[in-house]
């Protein structure tokens, strides 16, 4: 009983940070392209029924949908699905939308035909458990396809940045971009999944006119970074993070200082459930 009660406590403080800031606003700034990628590398059409994990406010789910698949989207916070029900109103696509947790999710065995996650599931704190309901909700021979950043890339760089920050993580917890690694996505999945596609590639970001402004951008809108920046605050660090974080827009600036670029990586995994 314990564990239960600590566990929707933790799950309860992950809704209040993704509540956070403006999510969506992020999702329209320069977030789009990434849905759309992983829906059309699930080759999903018409009449399959489609899982949407950690779907946010549907940036997978709504191309998923327009295909003519039946989509659920599934996700642990109430306010980011509010959002992707009324951008799928407005374009008149119907989908279910279901709060639900990525580690207990609440589906039968064997539910969908696809069953994806576009930076959505990795940021659930054990990665086992998500991982073995990813597989458990697909049928055998149905498809799962996962869009991470990696470790390396440029947000796997902000969460080490973010990291000494950051109040510590709860026990077993483990940071969201080991999805983006081929060793540990394949230790998650073991023999039950066949990965045929393995790729790596970047989300060009030209959003914002100069380098600083990205880091901005994330103090004032992502949750994780709005909580790192709460709790730096609290120890009278949070100008030393914003700093950090100036630099950091600095370091991985691909453009110039007038014109920023950015690239972030991220891994594009695809397979077939045994």
């Amino acid at each position: 009983m314990q564990v239960d009660v600590a566990d929707t406590e933790l799950k309860a403080r992950h809704r209040t940070m993704w509540a956070s800031g403006d999510y969506p606003l992020m999702v329209d700034t320069f977030l789009l392209p990434i849905g759309t990628r992983l829906a059309a590398a699930c080759g999903i059409a018409e009449g399959m029924r489609v899982l949407d994990v950690a779907a946010g406010t549907g940036n997978a789910s709504l191309p998923a949908a327009r295909t003519g698949a039946e989509v659920t989207a599934s996700d642990l916070t109430p306010a980011l699905l509010d959002a992707g029900r009324a951008r799928a109103e407005a374009e008149g696509l119907e989908l279910e939308w279901v709060e639900a947790d990525a580690e207990h999710l609440p589906f039968a065995d064997g539910s969908f035909d696809v069953v994806m996650s576009a930076i959505g599931v990795m940021f659930a704190p054990h990665h086992q458990a998500a991982a073995d309901e990813l597989v458990r909700v697909c049928r055998p021979g149905g498809t799962i396809g996962l869009l991470s950043w990696t470790p390396e890339g440029m947000i796997g760089a902000l969460f080490r940045l973010m990291k000494p920050f950051a109040p510590p993580p709860p026990p077993g917890a483990q940071p969201p971009p080991l999805w983006g690694s081929d060793e540990h996505l394949g230790a998650l999945l073991g023999n039950r999944v066949e990965l045929h596609t393995l790729q790596r590639d970047v989300l060009d970001v030209t959003a914002f006119e100069r380098p600083r402004e990205y880091a901005e951008h994330f103090s004032s809108y992502y949750g994780p970074t709005i909580a790192a920046r709460a709790n730096a605050a609290r120890d009278g660090r949070e100008d030393e993070l914003d700093e950090a974080l100036a630099r950091f827009g600095a370091e991985w600036n691909r453009g110039t200082p007038r014109r920023a670029r950015f690239e972030q990586e991220y891994l594009l995994a695809v397979g077939t459930r045994g």
